[in-house]
């Protein structure tokens, strides 16, 4: 026999997490269901720690940067205060119980196990707290993603990190191999090399960030060659082999990389495969979940977070989380709008982006101008001197006269391009934003700079 809930929330994320404490909060019965930890994958083993390794690498960047600015240094990396503030601080040593708490203290009940479909508005349970769940008011998937490896020959066999491991490490590996160049491979590439790894990326595509503009890509690379960083792009991995002291990547044109760690950053693809999909007539084999714009995939199924294929970001499950819960609960509100979805690489420089680049513009719009302006031209960028590596790049429509996206690359890039993401969220004219008063001397006084640049564009 079914047991009786109002809602089912398989995956308790962030995403998933938000909707079945607000839906507890509002007085439903609310069922979560969690193989892992509650809170998922961001404050255990991506955002959280991953951002606290960051900050420590740039600690010890900006303290190298001293001489000729401010005296002398003598900088001496260490690994164990890293590793125990994600221990302590950011994971409880891996351990839930407050999240649970959390969870379960606004009235909702917390099942742990494998949740899958197993009919229109049905849940099975798989583990010890099993059982089978039917929800009067629906079910909300939001079981996120895993890392995607890619089919290379030899790779299935060898004991490689994913960011799982890299961020549970306990000390830096003498030397490292990161197998792709997107955010998550640059940024623990980058804070590894900073505590003395020997590290080497390999990037199938020609260029680092191959989803943001080419030049972000451009500038990280020249950035990371010269703290010492070795880069492959264009690369392919062809074999991967472990010989119980180190692995070794063949690439194609006959090269072979050999270090004693290898992390396979590749992206992500959304956890759909044993969901229970085809019991309600959806393929279980697709890369993402369709949602209108209320978060639906069916009658009475919603998906929020990875599985919609918006992007892994823990800040757009948290948005879609809010719009299910709304629906669920009858509340009004707007639509998912995703045209200006964020994002940030939090390398140094940060690469903060929003909306679309310059080739996703071109694809969509008649007409699209650019404007750039470099960093280090800017006041506060001069002033900066050491470090000050960037740029502030403009994407307008130009039959609308507004900003189809932008990119900050720079010191707090993510932070400097937030104003860009309120211009292209409220679709502000670029005149009004070329006659604003932008505070001297700041980074995103260059922002200025790239409106002129953008009114010279052809």
């Amino acid at each position: 026999m079914a047991e009786q809930v109002d809602v089912v929330v398989i995956g308790m994320g962030p995403g998933g997490e938000h909707v079945a404490g607000r839906l507890a909060d509002a007085g439903l019965g609310v069922v979560g269901v969690e193989a892992e930890l509650v809170g998922g994958e961001c404050p255990y083993w991506a955002c959280v720690p991953s951002k606290m390794m960051i900050r420590a690498g740039n600690l010890l960047a900006e303290a190298r940067r001293v001489p000729g600015m401010a005296g002398t240094t003598d900088v001496r990396a260490d690994w164990a205060p890293v590793a125990a503030r994600i221990r302590d601080d950011a994971t409880d040593d891996w351990n839930d119980q407050v999240a649970a708490d959390r969870f379960t203290g606004k009235g909702g009940r917390l099942v742990r196990g494998h949740g899958r479909l197993a009919g229109p508005g049905r849940v099975a349970v798989e583990g010890e707290q099993g059982g089978v769940f039917e929800a009067r008011h629906g079910i909300v998937l939001a079981t996120g993603s895993h890392p995607q490896v890619p089919p290379v020959p030899g790779l299935e066999t060898v004991p490689y990190w994913t960011n799982r491991e890299a961020v549970a490490a306990k000390e830096p590996p003498r030397s490292l191999l990161v197998l792709g160049g997107g955010a998550v491979g640059v940024e623990l590439a980058q804070t590894f090399a900073r505590f003395g790894t020997q590290v080497t990326v390999v990037e199938a595509l020609d260029r680092l960030l191959p989803a943001e503009e080419p030049e972000a890509g451009a500038l990280l690379e020249r950035v990371l060659r010269a703290e010492g960083l070795t880069m492959r792009t264009g690369a392919r991995a062809t074999g991967a082999r472990h010989d119980g002291d180190a692995f070794t990547l063949a690439l194609d044109g006959g090269e072979e990389l050999t270090a004693q760690q290898l992390l396979v950053a590749t992206g992500r693809r959304a956890a759909l495969a044993d969901l229970g999909l085809e019991t309600i007539g959806l393929d279980p084999r697709a890369r993402s979940l369709r949602t209108d714009g209320r978060m639906r995939v069916a009658p009475g199924l919603w998906a929020v977070g990875d599985v919609t294929g918006h992007g892994a970001f823990t800040h757009v499950a948290m948005y879609e989380a809010e719009i299910a819960v709304r629906t669920v609960l009858g509340e009004p509100g707007p639509e998912a709008d995703y045209r200006a979805l964020p994002r940030v690489t939090f390398t140094d420089p940060e690469v903060g982006a929003v909306g679309l680049t310059e080739q996703q513009a071109r694809q969509k719009m008649p007409r699209v101008r650019t404007g750039t302006a470099s960093l280090p031209s800017s006041a506060r960028g001069w002033i900066h001197k050491a470090g000050n590596e960037g740029f502030v790049k403009l994407v307008e429509d130009a039959d609308r006269g507004v900003l189809a996206g932008a990119t900050v690359a720079g010191p707090v890039g993510g932070e400097v391009m937030y104003g860009l993401a309120v211009a292209v969220q409220a679709q502000v004219p670029v005149e009004t934003l070329r006659h604003m008063i932008h505070a001297y001397p700041t980074f995103h006084r260059a922002v200025e700079d790239a409106l002129r640049a953008l009114e010279l564009a052809s």
